[in-house]
């Protein structure tokens, strides 16, 4: 791999809060990680005798690659047909009594292959690239079957070895109980612990373990259970949590010191003062869900910021309550819809998200040490990617110093 000097960066949001933003700079990567910031014109004198790549910035904005910390993009079929329904005024949780939802999934992604799962989510993850997306986290949970929720985590393998972004993979058996083990959900959870999780670990196939604990779905202790099985089995955890209904699930997962906790809708006071206490987990805030549901309940990110928790923003691109792969508009929703400014906003989907997915030490900002991925605006301040919603933000992509998507490349490379 050659080296990679950025050349005529017109101003470097680093989004480390102690160098804060650069401008007319200059950054050398070396291996795929960055080696040298400095002044512009000063780059070259650090690159006499070594194979360099240039990429001239064009005196435009650069930031952190972004990092989406919170996806189901991998599933089969699409649940258009309840989307019409949700328009006409049936909720969510109606249609999911009525056998939709995630069910309705499950039952299309037992029949997809391996092959057609990879099909039809590369494309996603090209959308996310040509938006400045470096590293993805996908989780599993439209199998709840032991060989679906394996074949989910194996095409998740297949996906990071042939794509550019970095993916995180999530194991969430517990999504919610399928119609095999209905009204048997303490029977549903045993077999999550003692069936499931063992199988993912012993294949090594997933980082993290999710639990949706709602209503309807997943209760706290049950949620507990499983989770410590799933730190008996070495993995770490993520949690759905307080999205339609205040379960108590923040506080678990506080507790348990999971990465993130997702969504936080419905979530109350004593939610944000252990999310704070615990100075581990980060809270992964959704807003494309709330809009996408007509819900009017959005996550209270200015009580939570506030109180000195990492906040992250995450796409949820699924196939029922967000179908949306846009991280970009997620930072317009932050500033119009949760309180956030764009600078908050910013972080939120750089390091904050880095955190959430267990990357924090290496991704996320631009610092001596940590990966090369940069986004590179086609503008000449960072706030404009918040501003100019509803447009593709990069001018050009970088991945561990390797330009991906840009002027003259093709983002597709499988």
């Amino acid at each position: 791999m050659s080296d990679l000097l950025l050349t005529s960066i017109g101003r470097l949001n680093t989004m480390d809060p102690s160098v804060g933003t650069l401008e007319n700079a200059e950054i050398l990567v070396s291996g795929g990680i960055i080696s040298w910031i400095g002044e512009a014109g000063q780059g070259a004198a650090r690159c006499e005798g070594v194979v360099v790549e240039r990429l001239d910035c064009g005196g435009n904005a650069v930031l952190p690659a972004l990092v989406d910390s919170h996806t189901h993009l991998l599933f089969g079929g699409d649940r258009a047909s309840e989307f019409a329904l949700r328009s006409s005024g049936v909720s969510y949780e109606e249609i999911a009594k009525q056998g939709g939802g995630i069910r309705s999934t499950v039952a299309a992604t037992r029949d997809a292959s391996e092959e057609e799962l990879l099909n039809s989510a590369l494309p996603r993850l090209d959308s996310m690239l040509r938006r400045g997306v470096s590293c993805v986290e996908i989780k599993s949970g439209y199998g709840l079957d032991i060989a679906t929720e394996l074949k989910m985590l194996r095409v998740i393998e297949q996906l990071n070895a042939r794509h550019p972004i970095e993916i995180v993979a999530t194991f969430l058996g517990a999504h919610t109980v399928p119609a095999e083990f209905k009204g048997r959900t303490d029977d549903y959870v045993d077999h999550v612990m003692n069936d499931m999780l063992p199988a993912v670990a012993e294949q090594g196939v997933a980082e993290y373990c999710d639990v949706f604990c709602e209503e309807g779905a997943f209760t706290v202790a049950q949620t507990r259970r499983i989770f410590e099985r799933a730190v008996d089995c070495g993995l770490r955890l993520k949690l759905h949590a307080e999205q339609l209904h205040h379960t108590g699930g923040t506080a678990l997962a506080a507790e348990m010191g999971a990465d993130s906790v997702d969504h936080l809708e419905m979530c109350v006071d004593s939610d944000v003062e252990a999310l704070a206490n615990s100075g581990q987990t980060t809270a992964v805030l959704l807003p494309g869900a709330t809009l996408y549901l007509g819900l009017n309940d959005w996550a209270p990110a200015r009580k939570l910021i506030d109180a000195g928790v990492k906040v992250a923003l995450a796409t949820d691109c699924n196939p029922g309550s967000c179908m949306c792969d846009d991280l970009p508009l997620m930072t317009t929703l932050a500033c119009t819809r949760l309180g956030m400014s764009p600078q908050e906003a910013l972080s939120a989907v750089t390091h904050g998200a880095a955190c959430a997915v267990g990357r924090g030490h290496e991704r996320g900002q631009i610092a001596l040490g940590k990966v090369g991925d940069f986004l590179i605006l086609d503008a000449t301040h960072e706030e404009q990617l918040p501003y100019r919603f509803g447009r593709v933000p990069a001018l050009a992509v970088v991945v561990a110093g390797k330009i991906v998507s840009g002027p003259g490349r093709k983002t597709i490379s499988y």
